[in-house]
């Protein structure tokens, strides 16, 4: 029993000084509005996706689609539309990254924003200048790490898992798109 209580002394100083790294940096609206200045509405979209369409977003990404409902809003100005906004989540390492990601109506990113980071290490996807290597990409391009969207050291599998996250969402966009579920 001493051993324990000595084992717990030893442990809850180091306890009581390591930093928390979950962060939140955005919530919805505030993502809406970094992402989408301009409008003056953002309409929640109800959709629920069947089987073969979460089958068809993991053939065409690579990824596989985790939730049948994803978070989608319509944006517009003055009922023109810009685009939609998605909100999105993957795993890091260990932990997910909830992101958010802004098309246009012909398919390219406008730009991405990361709304919540909880990993210990990689944090540096939250670099403006990362983030806007997103920017016009279109499943026309490779989006593929270190070709179109570079590498950081250190935080490879949150800029690999984010990159698929994007691509995985212009192909939700593509399918949903095609079949006019939006």
């Amino acid at each position: 029993m001493n051993g324990v209580k000595q084992n717990l002394s030893l442990l809850i100083p180091f306890a009581l000084v390591m930093p928390a790294y979950a962060t939140d940096y955005l919530n919805e609206s505030q993502a809406q509005k970094v992402l989408f200045p301009e409008a003056d509405q953002f309409l929640k979209q109800s959709v629920t996706l069947t089987d073969d369409q979460v089958s068809k977003i993991k053939d065409l990404s690579g990824v596989r689609q985790r939730t049948k409902n994803p978070a989608i809003w319509r944006v517009q100005k003055k009922s023109k539309l810009l685009g939609w906004f998605y909100i999105d989540e993957v795993v890091g390492k260990h932990e997910f990254i909830t992101y958010a990601t802004a098309v246009d109506p012909d398919g390219k990113v406008l730009g991405v924003e990361i709304m919540s980071y909880r990993e210990t290490h990689g944090g540096e996807i939250r670099q403006e200048a990362w983030r806007n290597k997103f920017k016009g990409k279109s499943l026309s391009d490779p989006l593929k790490l270190d070709k179109d969207i570079p590498n950081i050291t250190g935080a490879t599998l949150s800029c690999r898992n984010v990159l698929d996250g994007v691509k995985r969402i212009l192909v939700l966009q593509q399918v949903l798109g095609s079949e006019k579920a939006l």
